[in-house]
């Protein structure tokens, strides 16, 4: 790869916003402090019922998702995330201290896209929260490149 296409595949961390929830203050202020190296917008909440809310308000680049909560589960706010077209696309980390292989089976099933177990490895975090936001990002600019094709080719499928 050329320096210039290397340069398209890094994304600006600091255009992101990643919804981090959990029950437990001192983990989500744990998880906070760690996601401040990246100079991302940060935003909380301490329940599955908040979350649902910030996601509908902050339209987030990535959640950060406990699974055990008061309210709502992870297991429910992922489900329902990932079957609403308008989120569905949003990376879930599931970020959980279960182990069992009944609970990583049912956070698949919900729709997560990575997991991360407690306690919190700040290098295992920072580097699969980057590659999330990456994927999304390109996501994201292949979508408007779509669209802006599409919208340039329209004019000659109607002459």
């Amino acid at each position: 790869m050329t320096g210039k296409s290397e340069a398209r595949l890094d994304i600006d961390p600091s255009k992101s916003t990643i919804l981090v929830v959990d029950d437990n203050l001192q983990n989500l202020e744990l998880l906070q402090a760690y996601l401040e190296d990246l100079g991302c917008e940060v935003i909380s909440a301490v329940d599955g019922v908040k979350a649902m809310q910030a996601v509908a308000q902050h339209n987030p680049d990535l959640i950060l998702l406990d699974i055990m909560m008061p309210k709502m589960s992870g297991f429910e706010v992922c489900r329902r995330l990932k079957e609403d077209e308008a989120t569905c696309d949003i990376p879930v980390v599931m970020v959980t201290a279960l182990n069992e292989l009944g609970d990583i089976e049912r956070a698949v099933a919900a729709g997560t896209d990575d997991f991360l177990s407690k306690p919190i490895n700040k290098l295992e975090l920072l580097t699969r929260v980057k590659s999330l936001l990456r994927v999304r990002h390109l996501k994201n600019e292949l979508e408007r490149t779509l669209a802006y094709l599409q919208e340039v080719d329209s004019p000659k499928k109607k002459a």
